[in-house]
């Protein structure tokens, strides 16, 4: 960098060549000297890209007068904190409370008296100085405050992304090993048919691209339900109805999300031209749901309901909603269904299912 810009800036606004001279002769060690014999002049070289750190100011002038200048200087915002001295004639107390009461930072009476002058200027430079620092400072301590702030947010977004909005909390607060025990909820399970098939017939960023779409739609769908997401493996999508709040119409709207499923799938295929086909399951009762992981942290449920919810998917006939006789005594008479008659789960055994068929009444 030039040493020159390095150099604070003062400008001199006097419309008597001698003062100039006289001023610009004894500020040339300190500072940089611009000058301006008018206001008008003044307040251009004021908003310029290049404005001064200082200005000493004369109050007796030709057209604008000083007070008037330092009216619109502390009047702009962007000319607002340059520090005014006035170096003028007029002598009296009141002259000088006017300059004050303008906003001037300091008053100096004619005939100039070269020591004084050097001495506050140079001290009304030093903490300008200061003062911009100060406000670099600050600026830079705001900047880091806001960053702050959008990582926090970032990463707010991201825990839930992964945990329920609750969960997320008391981890925020510091909670560790969150586990609760629900006594009713819902569990749902999907599993796509012919996935494997057009997997290996797809790249590897098609497949994921097609992939993040259809399970996008379904997580709208649960998010405007009120079911939690709970993970996916695979082509396999499991959700939940009934925690981490509680709520008395779990499998209702667990049975809502199945069939919407299928409207999300079958407009999926249209769009793409694709056959994908697709079961689900549901089954009701209690879970133990929880936070596990130290450098990945997933939200997970375990117990038999998830064991015989993940049945009822698998023995599911394609393209159909399969569910235990527990969900189905939850849905009650909302929903029309068809007999399936006992279904052997493997590890569990013979287990009573029916196939959902639709709404009988309104959600």
């Amino acid at each position: 960098m030039d040493e020159t810009a390095k150099r604070p800036t003062v400008l001199v606004v006097d419309d008597s060549p001698d003062n100039v001279f006289l001023l610009g002769n004894l500020l040339k060690d300190l500072c940089r000297v611009k000058v301006a014999i008018n206001g008008e002049r003044a307040l251009q070289i004021a908003t310029s890209d290049d404005p001064p750190d200082l200005i000493l100011l004369d109050v007796m002038m030709q057209g604008m007068n000083g007070y008037e200048v330092c009216r619109r200087l502390k009047a702009d915002a962007a000319t607002h904190d340059i520090p005014v001295i006035f170096l003028t004639a007029l002598s009296t107390s009141e002259d000088e409370k006017i300059g004050l009461d303008l906003g001037a930072v300091d008053y100096i009476t004619k005939p100039i008296n070269p020591a004084i002058v050097l001495a506050r200027t140079r001290n009304h430079l030093a903490l300008k100085a200061l003062h911009s620092s100060e406000m670099a400072h600050m600026a830079e301590i705001e900047r880091e405050k806001e960053a702050l702030e959008l990582e926090q947010l970032r990463t707010e977004k991201l825990m839930l992304n992964i945990l329920p909005r609750p969960i997320a909390e008391r981890l925020r607060r510091g909670e560790k090993n969150i586990s609760s025990s629900y006594p009713e909820v819902t569990i749902l399970f999907s599993d796509l048919i012919g996935f494997t098939q057009f997997a290996s017939q797809c790249s590897p960023t098609d497949l994921v691209k097609l992939l993040n779409d259809l399970f996008t739609r379904f997580d709208r769908r649960a998010e405007n339900l009120g079911l939690e997401k709970i993970k996916t493996i695979g082509d396999a999508y499991m959700a939940a109805g009934g925690l981490p709040v509680p709520r008395s119409d779990h499998a209702q709207i667990c049975a809502d999300m199945a069939l919407g499923m299928f409207e999300d799938l079958r407009e999926f295929n249209a769009q793409f031209g694709l056959s994908m086909g697709m079961r689900v399951g549901l089954h009701s009762g209690p879970v133990v749901a929880g936070v596990i992981g130290f450098t990945k942290f997933s939200y997970d449920l375990w117990g038999h309901t998830v064991n015989v919810a993940s049945r009822m998917e698998s023995t599911a006939p394609a393209g159909r909603v399969q569910v235990s006789a527990s969900s189905r005594a939850l849905l009650g008479n909302e929903f029309k269904y068809e007999p399936s008659g006992e279904v052997e789960c493997k590890g569990i055994g013979p287990v009573m299912a029916f196939l959902l068929a639709g709404r009988d009444a309104p959600a």
